[in-house]
């Protein structure tokens, strides 16, 4: 059994529950949990015994892993990625904004607008001269048009600066697992 506030342990090939702190899930991943990790980045949809072959695991300890890499919450979630130009998204912009109001209510607001603006894709919190970055992704020109009057609509907002994208160079969501120290 896991629990949110339970404490992992690496016993052999298995991942266990015992006095590790839960900051430490990282370190116990081993490099057939990067192997798996990295397998189901490319493609979720791969069958626990496709995974396993690929990975020299027969499939219930291939579903073991899996299992626990998801309660260890490092796996949140399977989806399935859209190709944005055939559901007629053909317009990124990435929008900086600045705010001179840094109130909590302020925030609850903009965080508001952030849920019931569903051209908003990405949205963070940044360092320097802009304190939050938008990716936005549109029909068109004019449906950006449309959506920035809501957003100014629903938030107060001291500057806002876009930059659309004019060629995508680089897009993935599979993060680098080059940075989990070894077990």
């Amino acid at each position: 059994m896991f629990c949110q506030n339970c404490r992992i342990l690496l016993i052999s090939n298995k991942i266990s529950l015992r006095n590790r702190p839960v900051a430490g899930i990282l370190s116990i991943i081993d490099a057939l949990d990067r192997e798996i990790l990295l397998l189901l980045q490319d493609d979720a949809s791969l069958s626990v015994r496709e995974i396993g072959e690929q990975v020299g695991l027969t499939p219930t300890p291939c579903w073991r892993r899996i299992q626990n890499l998801e309660s260890a919450g490092i796996i949140t979630g399977r989806v399935a990625l859209l190709d944005p130009a055939k559901i007629n998204l053909n317009v990124t912009a990435l929008v900086q904004i600045r705010t001179n109001d840094h109130s909590a209510t302020w925030l609850k607001q903009f965080r508001a607008a952030l849920v019931e603006l569903p051209e908003i894709i990405e949205a963070h919190r940044t360092s320097g001269e802009t304190d939050y970055m938008l990716k936005v992704m549109v029909p068109s020109i004019a449906a950006f048009d449309d959506f920035y009057k809501r957003l100014i609509e629903l938030v107060d907002l001291y500057d806002v600066r876009s930059t659309f994208v004019m060629e995508e160079m680089k897009q993935t969501t599979a993060f680098p697992l080059n940075y989990i120290e070894p077990a």
